[in-house]
């Protein structure tokens, strides 16, 4: 894919449905008793995986664009599978399958392409076999064979670190576990989740038996989740909101370039999304929201930004480490060709979990960046990024849709042309991505 530079981009646009939420709005449907519509449901090729993984688990699956009906089996609904359920690449599909299978009185396969099978899925398997599933994986990588057991034992769990996906599969694996089980996240030096709560905020809105609340530690404070194994889940149509993950690209270009002025409609809101705003902000960026509002637990509005000519950062620091690093892990790529754009640049810090997501993201990014002409540093948990005028340049994606996307980007503030090799990669999560920039492009 070759892109241009652009002066500057302008319009209004309605993203794609959330990926996290609408994986666990097919999930959560098929556990309920009843019939479920989903709204603007993703239309990339991971969310497709876990609908077709469903299908292959006995569940009644209609589609009629962006709209998915679903009639749920409850939580022991399911029929074993006569083939292997193929997650494709994601990541997502995998663990939080593996929790909902562990559960069930048959034995299952989950598999995945290339780049899935190189991840590591020592963190849900440990938790798991805990609760009574036995699971096979060579040297901890899908495929996984899971022996599926019902009732399974309920658990006090102490993540080690932060991880939605993680949490999600402990909590479905909770739904079928006789007795009450306890996730616990890491410590947090605020009273707020610090990972994405998608999943507690959907299993409360369908009626689950969940309780959250934090215990003050000398460090700060421990997220307790409690799920009850009597949970049973009701079927309630659900909308999904716009991508935030997908909107930062967006976002960060037309921070980056004068007289741009985009409006983003419906975009997801939940505050355990909302750092990569807090941190463009902190930087500079022209963001404003926009008729927010709650639907099914989850918070939505429209974004408005605006282009300046200067970026000017609000703070003394450029250093993002922290609690904020898991709230806004998929965002750091894009992030680090923001941070090329105004003085002193950005560090990035205790961001490791990026070297094992679809590509090794930190090695991903400094490698395109010094080939755009960035003064670039890496370390083993993140990098750091200098003031930079861009060069176009060979791009590659590493097989990676956020590479991909991010140089998109970074491609419209450099001078002359760049290539992206790999860029059909961008369908994993977002297959309008190009259509979408070429239409705000001016």
């Amino acid at each position: 894919m070759k892109i241009e530079p652009a002066n500057f981009l302008n319009g209004k646009i309605r993203l794609p449905g959330d990926k996290s939420i609408s994986h666990r709005a097919a999930i959560f449907a098929a556990l309920a008793t009843g019939d479920t519509r989903i709204e603007n449901y993703a239309t990339n090729a991971d969310c497709a995986s876990t609908l077709n993984c469903l299908e292959n688990l006995g569940v009644e699956i209609r589609r009629e664009d962006s709209t998915i009906f679903i009639k749920g089996v409850g939580k022991n609904g399911f029929t074993k599978p006569n083939k292997p359920l193929d997650c494709g690449n994601s990541g997502t599909t995998m663990r939080l399958l593996a929790g909902v299978l562990a559960g069930q009185n048959f034995d299952s396969v989950l598999t995945g392409d290339a780049s899935l099978s190189k991840r590591p899925m020592r963190r849900i398997i440990e938790p798991l076999e805990l609760m009574g599933a036995k699971i096979e994986a060579e040297d901890n990588h899908a495929p996984l064979k899971i022996y599926g057991r019902n009732p399974l034992q309920a658990i006090s769990y102490d993540l080690p670190v932060a991880s939605a996906q993680v949490k999600s599969c402990v909590l479905l694996a909770g739904l079928n576990a006789a007795g009450k089980s306890i996730v616990l996240n890491p410590n947090s030096i605020f009273q707020t989740p610090n990972s994405r709560n998608h999943t507690e905020l959907m299993l409360k809105y369908l009626g689950a038996a969940i309780e959250e609340k934090f215990v003050e530690t000398g460090g700060g404070f421990v997220e307790e989740i409690l799920i009850d194994g009597n949970s049973k889940l009701e079927a309630k149509n659900l909308s999904v909101p716009s991508d935030i993950s997908s909107a930062a690209f967006f976002i960060v270009g037309a921070a980056c370039l004068e007289n741009s002025e985009i409006v983003l409609e419906n975009v997801g809101l939940n505050p355990t999304r909302t750092a990569i705003l807090e941190i463009l902000q902190r930087f500079g960026a022209d963001l404003e929201i926009l008729n927010q509002k709650e639907v099914g637990n989850e918070i939505g509005g429209d974004l408005r930004v605006r282009g300046r000519r200067k970026l000017s950062a609000n703070t003394d620091s450029n250093l993002v480490s922290g609690d904020i690093i898991a709230n806004l892990i998929d965002e750091i790529p894009v992030l680090a060709v923001f941070g090329t754009q105004f003085e002193n640049g950005l560090e990035i810090r205790g961001a490791g979990e990026l070297r094992v997501k679809e590509s090794d993201r930190i090695a991903a990014v400094v490698e395109n960046l010094r080939r755009m002409n960035a003064a670039v540093e890496e370390f083993p948990d993140g990098f750091r990024v200098g003031k930079s005028d861009l060069k176009g340049a060979e791009i590659d994606s590493f097989g990676d849709h956020r590479i991909a996307m991010a140089f998109a980007i970074a491609a419209l503030l450099a001078d002359g042309a760049t290539a992206i090799s790999g860029a059909e990669h961008a369908g994993v999560s977002f297959p309008e991505f190009f259509q979408t920039l070429e239409y705000l492009k001016k």
